[in-house]
């Protein structure tokens, strides 16, 4: 079993590292009542998981019933088909409506049902910063015509890419990267769970771990479970180093040698073969760009790109045309 999920918080006391937010959460459950929310902060630091605790202190043992959490950015990234997949959604699905259209009904059908034994139900928009211009303002007048049976949260990483009418009517709540030694203190004490000694994995193995997380305590209990099971020889950069990573190392070659063809095929793997979304090639690439080129024309572009890809249709698109502009303006 993945120590993500095993060790992954039940109640709001098992939250770390967000003490501010997670105080506010706590006055919510203690009076029983709720606001709409806009949650943000940087992955890995715990939104969703402080969210979901929060409905289990609400709703007790029915708190699935009363919670919808909606993965919006699989959703809009992988169209219609993952709508109709979900078993979920699958029973609202109208093949004959678009994919804007079916997800507003699907929303409001949700947000419409009367809670079960509570006075109101909650809604969580994981990666909300994907959510389309026209689907946001749809958004804000189901919020004011369902407020009575329905609390919306909002999770994201980016809250400027939704609108000021969203956010104005959230209250927000801001995670932070959490601390390297709360980030420690954690990963110790799921090594003393799971009865790994000092024998396997020194305390030096495990700040390696916790610089290379960055504030991320789930990419931080990622890492430590696959050091731990791969064996203490194994370098901790080793592990960092991701598939993705090579990939984009290897697609930057080409750009310099080059070979445009090759560049986007290389690049378009990653987002058809691996399920990256676009800004999480943007994420890769910058990686390999700060480690091996740190040219400040790249970084303007990969900017723009980043900027292009919160308001289009295509990315894939926005994507090739950033690898071309990088191999025209920066390798002619």
């Amino acid at each position: 079993m993945l120590w993500i999920e095993k060790y992954r918080p039940v109640t709001l006391d098992q939250v770390v590292g967000q003490e501010t937010a997670v105080s506010r959460l706590r006055s919510f459950v203690a009076v029983k009542n709720l606001s709409h929310l806009m949650v943000t902060g940087p992955a890995g630091t715990g939104k969703t998981a402080a969210l979901e605790c929060t409905a289990r202190g609400l709703y007790g043992d029915s708190w699935e019933e009363n919670t919808t959490m909606i993965p919006t950015g699989d959703l809009f990234s992988q169209g219609r088909s993952a709508l109709e997949a979900d078993e979920r959604f699958s029973h609202l699905y109208r093949k004959d409506w678009s994919l804007l259209a079916n997800f507003k009904y699907i929303v409001r059908w949700y947000a419409s049902l009367q809670p079960l034994d509570a006075a109101f139900k909650m809604m969580v928009f994981e990666g909300a910063d994907r959510l389309p211009l026209e689907v946001q303002a749809a958004l804000r007048r189901t919020m004011e015509r369902y407020s009575g049976t329905c609390r919306f949260a909002f999770c994201t990483s980016r809250p400027g890419a939704l609108i000021p009418a969203l956010t104005s009517r959230c209250y927000p709540l801001f995670f932070l990267p959490i601390a390297d030694d709360t980030v420690a203190g954690a990963l110790v004490g799921i090594l003393e769970k799971e009865g790994v000694g000092e024998g396997q994995i020194s305390r030096d193995d495990v700040d390696l771990v916790v610089h290379a997380g960055r504030g991320d305590l789930r990419r931080a209990t990622m890492l430590l479970q696959v050091l731990v099971e791969s064996g203490r020889g194994t370098p901790v950069a080793e592990i960092t180093q991701s598939e993705p990573a090579a990939i984009v190392a290897q697609a930057f070659q080409f750009i310099r040698e080059h070979d445009g063809p090759s560049a986007l095929r290389t690049i378009e793997s990653l987002m058809v073969d691996y399920g990256l979304s676009g800004r999480e090639v943007l994420g890769e690439l910058r990686k390999v760009v700060k480690r091996e080129y740190n040219d400040p024309r790249i970084a303007r572009m990969l900017a723009d790109a980043d900027y292009r890809l919160g308001r289009c249709e295509s990315e894939f698109i926005q994507v090739n045309t950033l690898v071309t502009r990088i191999m025209q303006e920066v390798f002619p």
